[in-house]
């Protein structure tokens, strides 16, 4: 019985009411009254202190104000800490290479060099050989690889394929021309009609310079390549590629789509620029 007048006691403190009154000190005039119980008390000081634990928080974890608090680091810190971690990274590639270098240097200087067997006899009969018994006749793969390189002299943008290979420009895709190069009309591309999501690849060694979203033209891949070319990629559902990477001849940079506001269907938009002038495409790649 005691206590359960005991808990009837402490649950009338906790709802006992009273009165706050705010006067006017000179007038005694009431300005404001609040009903009050400890209970309400007691539950709006903690909803207070709940809040501005909260908001401390989100204070502290949402804003620069935690690069003041000893243990955070900056954003400044961490960029620098990146920035020198790849740059370590490099460094060790590099000390890695030139110690290759130096070792195999150090292997010919030393004459540490293994030397290649041969048998003597057999290289002076083959040079005694009568040619005329030999059967010149070409064969399929012979000929093959003179269709190729044939091919590759053509469609060369520059003097000799021979010269340098890596200026042979591959095809991008693989499809009907729906549009042609046309400088009179400002139509510096050829638009090859694909389908969709298929892969775009690069006509050539090279570095993205643009690969982004444009209203007009949908995902856009640029590439720039040596000798002052550069080749434009539109209309594509996704690219691959960001600004700054390295892409191999014939490396997959974007998918085929219909993007952007100038199109009425999957296709590339392709371009190739010299030097700062539009060049027609299919006097260098063949496209079928």
């Amino acid at each position: 019985m005691a206590k359960k007048e005991k808990e009837k006691k402490f649950a009338k403190k906790l709802l006992h009411k009273y009165r706050l009154v705010i006067l006017n000190e000179d007038t005694f005039e009431e300005r404001l009254s609040f009903k009050l119980t400890r209970l309400n008390v007691f539950v709006l000081s903690s909803i207070m202190a709940i809040l501005l634990i909260i908001a401390t928080i989100i204070l502290i974890a949402f804003t620069p104000l935690r690069e003041y608090i000893p243990g955070y680091s900056s954003t400044a810190l961490k960029l620098k800490a990146t920035e020198l971690n790849f740059k370590t990274d490099s460094l060790q590639q590099v000390l890695a290479m030139n110690e290759k270098y130096f070792t195999s240097i150090k292997r010919v200087l030393q004459g540490d060099v293994s030397t290649v067997q041969f048998n003597r006899d057999s290289i002076i009969e083959a040079a005694k050989q009568d040619t005329t018994e030999i059967d010149l006749t070409p064969i399929k793969a012979d000929s093959l690889l003179r269709e190729k390189v044939s091919k590759e002299d053509k469609y060369n943008l520059f003097e000799s394929a021979t010269t340098n290979a890596s200026f042979v420009l591959f095809p991008p895709a693989n499809g009907t021309i729906s549009e042609e190069y046309n400088a009179e009309e400002k139509h510096y591309a050829v638009d090859l009609v694909v389908a969709k999501d298929s892969p775009i690849k690069s006509t050539a060694d090279g570095t993205v310079i643009f690969a982004e979203w444009t209203a007009e033209t949908g995902f856009v891949v640029i590439i720039e390549h040596s000798e002052g070319l550069l080749s434009v990629y539109k209309h594509n559902s996704s690219i691959t590629k960001s600004q700054g990477d390295l892409v191999k001849a014939g490396e997959v940079i974007a998918t085929a789509g219909n993007t952007g506001e100038f199109t009425t269907g999957p296709h590339l938009h392709f371009e190739l620029w010299s030097n700062g002038y539009p060049i027609n495409p299919t006097n260098y790649i063949d496209f079928k």
